[in-house]
């Protein structure tokens, strides 16, 4: 009965350790910032990492104006494209997690320059919201930045190309808040703030920034927070804003300065910070996100453009909110934005730090790990060992998956030593009718 009894308790143990090797299994090729990725993840400017393609392909920015700060007119049609895989999918490694995942049922609002599926690949998931007095049709892209932003957020993968974006079933609310060159106000973005939590959108990604706030602004990106909506944006914008020198000092930009705001800063290929990193110098930094030498789609059909700056960043980080709810619809705004900085990949030190705050988002753990926080009772040995595992960045080796896989083993071999004990003591239990041993006998004789 013992062996029986030992059995059954050791399968789940070793289920437990299974389990343990699946969550440190599950990660993708990642790294900290300013190293290349591990695990079979290319480093900067491999062939699969699209800084050779995107530095071919015509780029977009959140301002389409030219030198003199005139309009360019709208963004013209792209024909290159590339069947490689855009550096930011072999980093997070999203794919790993859409078996769990793929953002269904969740809204992301895009506030920006509009959107406009001329690619296709968002065809069915895009619903618009009405246009604003002194902004443009939120379904007529003239400057590709919105666009842009939801292709990484939401794209469908199309054949011949490695391109995906994070959460493909993730639905895309449209609010224009921009006029046809880019340029926005603190209180187009307040109007576009509240549009979205009125819409029902539990993610607002605004692409775009304003250099001074508003009271609109600061009360709805409040009454989004209250309303379980959470609002992402950049830490700085794209380019410098005209006539401001590299002698500049930085300062906070608007909505990302405000605290109910997750403010979101670009990363180059490999996680490696930006040149001239002095940009973000002004404003808090939440999370670190893909944003330089990325690719996506943009307004018209045909091919593929490339971004740089913090505002494509925000789509990685929103994107990967839009996994986290499709699986955990249930979590609130506050703890959306806790398990997105818990679940961050950072190295040693104190966080926030001042230039990628809590760390790198990570989408594999950001949907899979088991916070303390978040569970209804203590957590058991197997709960308190899958943080740590989830904890490593997407696709580094987990040094402390054996360590753990070993705790688990012998709490699991504690267990089943105190089955065989009561299987001896038991029976002798029973033939004193459970009294305690005579004071001339003891507990091991018979």
């Amino acid at each position: 009965m013992a062996a029986v009894l030992a059995g059954a308790l050791l399968l789940p143990a070793c289920g437990l350790l299974a389990a343990g090797t699946a969550l440190a299994d599950t990660h993708g090729p990642s790294a900290a910032p300013g190293s290349p990725g591990a695990s079979g993840a290319p480093a900067a400017g491999a062939p699969t990492a699209a800084g050779a393609p995107a530095d071919a392909l015509p780029g977009v920015s959140q301002l389409r104006r030219d030198p003199s700060g005139r309009p360019a007119g709208c963004l013209p049609a792209s024909a290159k494209g590339t069947q490689l895989t855009p550096w930011p999918q072999t980093f997070l490694r999203p794919d790993r997690v859409w078996p769990l995942s793929q953002g269904d049922g969740v809204t992301v609002a895009v506030l920006g320059s509009g959107v406009s599926d001329g690619a296709g690949a968002l065809a069915g998931r895009i619903g618009y919201a009405a246009k604003l007095p002194g902004a443009g049709d939120p379904a007529a892209d003239c400057v590709g930045h919105g666009t842009f932003l939801t292709g990484l957020i939401a794209a469908a993968r199309r054949d011949g190309t490695g391109f995906a974006g994070l959460a493909p079933h993730a639905r895309i609310l449209a609010v224009g808040v921009t006029d046809d060159t880019g340029a926005t106000t603190a209180d187009l973005l307040a109007q576009g703030i509240t549009t979205a939590v009125e819409r029902g959108a539990r993610v607002i990604d605004v692409g775009v920034t304003v250099t001074a706030g508003s009271d609109a602004l600061a009360a709805a990106v409040r009454q989004a927070r209250s309303r379980g909506a959470l609002v992402l944006a950049p830490v700085a914008p794209d380019a410098p804003p005209p006539n401001q020198g590299d002698a500049a000092k930085p300062q906070p930009v608007y909505p990302a300065a405000y605290p109910e705001v997750l403010a979101v800063r670009d990363l180059g290929p490999g996680g490696a910070l930006p040149e001239g990193d002095g940009a973000v110098a002004g404003g808090r930094v939440d999370l670190a996100a893909p944003g330089d030498a990325v690719m996506s789609v943009g307004p018209n059909p045909g091919g593929y453009y490339t971004g740089t700056g913090s505002s494509y960043a925000t789509a990685f980080v929103a994107g990967t909110a839009a996994l986290v709810l499709g699986y955990r619809p249930g979590l609130t705004a506050d703890q959306l934005a806790q398990r997105l900085k818990a679940t961050a990949y950072r190295t040693a030190g104190p966080a926030p730090d001042p230039q990628v705050g809590h760390g790198t988002v990570d989408p594999v753990a950001a949907v899979t790990a088991l916070l303390p926080q978040e569970q209804p009772s203590p957590p058991t040995a197997a709960v308190t060992a899958a943080p740590a595992a989830v904890a490593m960045p997407p696709g580094r080796p987990d040094s402390a998956a054996p360590h753990q896989a070993v705790v688990v083993a012998l709490g699991a071999m504690g267990v089943i030593g105190l089955v065989a004990v009561g299987a001896v003591v038991g029976p002798r239990g029973r033939a004193r009718g459970w009294q305690p041993p005579r004071p001339e006998q003891g507990a091991g004789t018979g």
